[in-house]
């Protein structure tokens, strides 16, 4: 109930629309009830038994004049205005249920439409160690399938809540008004009270079940996103390794899995309406029974009876509904559940209420004593360093010792767990996360592109004019092979970049960097996978990039960093060693090692 009650939170900014429709639900049910209802007593009585209705001796004065208003009419007579009054009815209810119907769509549908930019919003906001331990199949299935699914729970579970709600008030006060003034036997009454505990009980117990089936098919439908999401974004792998039938084999077994666990579901939920519709035609049938006796003896009014007998009909429909509303809410509520989860979770990292804007360094970047690692493994540990503005640095030891994680602190993608890093002498803690970031640029190893033109993969994050994109991509080298794709700058460059080379991607990114214009930059093994001539052409655009920036460079070929100003070697989440190219290949460390293994290789 609480998540229920949570997610009615997002129908309030819509409250107009929500009473505007209960408005047009109850004229429709009125209407409709009278007319399926109300005309009965007439048409029975006064029109096949050609008998005069009987005035109610407890009848209002309003109720009085209209029984002797329809005795008045000749049958024939009275028949015709029947069909009129029904006539006019329904199409009056054709007109409020068109309207009941566009107004609930629009208020499932703007609501949804909240919970998606919510949920998509909060999920940027998360910190990468929240992406390190997700699945990115999982999130898409938050944002599709959780949300469809209270889509579905809203546009038609809260829709028949109301509906069918006021059906059930208004043919209850028939039943009153029927039993008041036409002398049902209470004993008819009693049975259609029956329906009632003998149709919830099996609906809580089927829904109890349902909510569980639910959870499992919404884990299993993120299970089967993440395979969607992993096997397209490698799909070149796949086809290079020809593991097309294998990958086919495992999406079946998950796909045969949710086929399952959705049986269950539809099993369950299929159940119900039979279940009430049979509990309801046994009591209708066993009032039949009664009272059919009582107006063939003459001591029950037929019109009267079949009134009573009619609302007791018309309740098997909300019943159903309501059934089923039931099983729709458990299914909604194990998404909400899964949506409040991700909407609760805390982002690892966060701006202080005091956090005020930085300008561009002047002085340089200090790592005091930094520690950082994941649960219990430390990944660096007591990291100090100091980087003067306009310095060239590099990182460099074997893998895994922890130089992306180092340069990943910089901008706060991760906090230390012990220490800090200052920035010209000020906690990076007190900056703005906003102000910081835009003092960094990173090119990595895996080039990020998106699926968009390649003008707009330049501009990224920047409002930049065609000619200031065309000069950061001549910087980078990239500004000829552009002009020769098939539409220039307007080329759509493919989910992730397919369409381009791997050194082509990586021009794009510089140039995006250089368009950015950050004082600090960070360079992460960017030319790690490219061929000699795109090494060439990237390193050529790299150093165009660097000029007047601080860099920290992430190098796996030492070849490419013989000049820089000093070289950091990490061993163990340690620093090491320090120092210049030709200072470090004088000692008998860790740097030469690996210089003399990779001149070996070469």
């Amino acid at each position: 109930m609480k998540e229920y009650l949570r997610l009615l939170k997002f129908v309030k900014p819509y409250i107009w629309i929500l009473v505007t429709t209960i408005v047009f639900m109850g004229i429709t049910t009125i209407v409709s009830t009278a007319a399926n209802v109300g005309l009965i007593i007439p048409f029975i009585t006064r029109i096949i038994a050609g008998k005069q209705i009987e005035v109610p001796t407890e009848a209002g004065s309003l109720i009085v004049k209209l029984i002797e208003y329809l005795n008045s009419f000749e049958r024939l007579q009275l028949l015709y205005v029947l069909i009129i009054v029904l006539v006019t009815a329904y199409f009056l209810k054709g007109i409020f249920t068109f309207l009941q119907e566009f107004l609930i769509s629009k208020l499932s549908l703007s609501v949804v439409r909240d919970i998606k930019d919510k949920l998509y919003k909060k999920l940027l906001g998360l910190s990468l160690s929240f992406y390190s331990r997700s699945k990115a199949g999982n999130l898409v299935s938050r944002i599709t399938f959780d949300v469809g699914v209270v889509q579905n729970a809203i546009s038609e579970g809260l829709k028949d809540l109301i509906f069918q709600s006021i059906q059930l008030i208004v043919l209850f006060a028939w039943l009153r008004f029927i039993l008041v003034n036409f002398k049902i036997p209470p004993s008819l009454l009693l049975i259609a009270f029956l329906i009632i505990p003998l149709i919830i009980f099996p609906i809580i117990k089927i829904g109890k079940r349902l909510r569980r089936i639910s959870t499992m098919s919404q884990e299993k439908m993120a299970d089967i996103n993440a395979i969607l999401f992993e096997t397209f974004s490698g799909i070149r792998i796949v086809k290079a390794f020809s593991m097309e039938n294998y990958e086919v084999n495992k999406f079946k077994n998950e796909n045969q899995s949710f086929f399952k666990i959705m049986l269950k579901s539809v099993k369950r939920t299929i159940s119900v309406s039979p279940l009430t519709e049979f509990i309801t035609v046994a009591c209708a049938a066993w009032i039949m029974l009664v009272g059919g006796k009582a107006v063939v003896q003459g001591t029950l009014d037929p019109g009267a009876f079949f009134a009573f007998l009619g609302c007791i009909s018309q309740m098997t429909t909300p019943f159903k509904r309501l059934s089923k509303i039931h099983t729709i809410n458990q299914q909604a509520l194990a998404a909400a559940t899964r949506i409040f989860d991700t909407l609760d979770t805390p982002p690892t990292i966060s701006e202080s209420k005091e956090a005020v804007d930085i300008k561009a360094i002047r002085q340089d970047i200090v790592f005091d004593g930094a520690w950082f690692g994941y649960e219990d493994k430390h990944v660096l540990k007591d990291i100090n360093l100091k980087v003067k503005c306009g310095d060239i640095v590099a990182l460099v030891g074997p893998s895994g010792v922890g130089k992306s994680t180092m340069v990943n602190l910089l901008p706060r993608f991760y906090d230390p767990t012990k220490g800090k890093i200052l920035l010209d002498g000020k906690d990076i803690k007190k900056a703005t996360i906003k102000s910081l970031r835009s003092q960094i640029g990173m090119v990595t190893q895996e080039t990020i592109l998106f699926n968009d033109t390649v003008k707009a993969n330049i501009a990224y994050g920047s409002t930049a004019s065609q000619k200031e994109i065309e000069k950061a991509a001549k910087i980078a080298n990239a500004h000829d092979f552009i002009v020769n794709l098939p539409l220039g700058y307007e080329t759509i460059v493919g989910d992730r970049g397919f369409k381009l080379s791997g050194g082509e991607k990586q021009r794009l990114a510089i140039a995006r960097a250089i368009l950015k214009n950050p004082p600090i930059l960070i360079l992460d093994e960017a030319t790690s996978q490219l061929d000699t001539h795109s090494e060439m052409l990237v390193q050529q655009a790299i150093n165009n990039l660097i000029k007047g920036r601080t860099v920290f460079v992430i190098a796996h070929r030492l070849s490419t960093i013989r000049n820089v100003d000093r070289i950091i070697v990490i061993e163990g989440g340690r620093i090491v060693e320090e120092g210049t190219h030709q200072q470090l290949i004088g000692k008998a460390g860790l740097y030469k090692s690996l210089y003399e293994i990779q001149f070996r290789e070469q």
